[in-house]
């Protein structure tokens, strides 16, 4: 709603590369058989409510806003991401590292420690007066999720707010129906029912920079 392989090396020369191959696959069959790789056994969890929706391959946090600690194991975007041009950050949006929402701009901007634009992008935010400006936390997130009624399925979703029926949060366009339910082109203009959509590109990034506990700064 708007709501982790193993690479086999091919031998270089024939003479050993019925060898080779024997090894590999008995090497996969021991991962596999402690668990290191993934199983086909392993499949979605149940859907929880609204959009806010179901927890599957990502972290997920039950506890409050604020409360979750930050992963230690997430990948962060480098500077060169940054798009020269575009519009700098809105004025109150705080220091240190974030994410920052303007509601009024509709756009998204990842923050360094050190105040530095990482990236930034538009979004469509939602058509409800459902977020209020001010300094948020990640506190959940969602790999994969799904919505309830039309609403579709949506991947990397990161929560930092509660509405009045749902948390809110950042996530790619979602997919109903198999179709988008909406257009890349019409970022930048609120169509969601609450939540945050993004380009899956920047979905996926934002889903690397903002790890359990990081700041979201939400301006006007």
């Amino acid at each position: 709603m708007g709501a982790r392989s193993a690479r086999q090396v091919r031998p270089r020369y024939g003479r050993i590369a019925a060898a080779a191959t024997s090894t590999s696959v008995t090497a996969l069959a021991v991962l596999g058989g402690v668990g290191v790789l993934p199983s086909a056994a392993e499949g979605p969890e149940r859907p929880l409510s609204l959009e806010t929706v179901a927890d599957t391959l990502g972290e997920t946090g039950a506890t409050p806003a604020g409360t979750g600690q930050p992963s230690t194991l997430q990948n962060t975007p480098t500077a060169s991401d940054a798009t020269a041009g575009e519009p700098g950050l809105p004025d109150e949006s705080g220091h240190g590292r974030r994410v920052v929402f303007s509601e009024g701009q509709q756009r998204v901007w990842l923050v360094g420690a050190h105040d530095e634009v990482q990236r930034t992008y538009l979004v469509s935010g939602s058509l409800y007066d459902n977020l209020d400006p001010g300094a948020y936390e990640v506190y959940s997130r969602s790999e994969q999720a799904w919505g309830i009624d039309d609403s579709g399925s949506m991947k990397y979703f990161v929560r930092f707010a509660q509405g009045d029926n749902a948390a809110i949060g950042f996530h790619d366009i979602p997919i109903d129906d198999g179709e988008p339910v909406q257009s890349v082109t019409e970022l930048g203009t609120p169509l969601s029912h609450g939540c945050i959509r993004q380009r899956r590109a920047d979905a996926k990034r934002l889903w690397a920079f903002a790890a359990l506990g990081t700041k979201v700064v939400v301006t006007a």
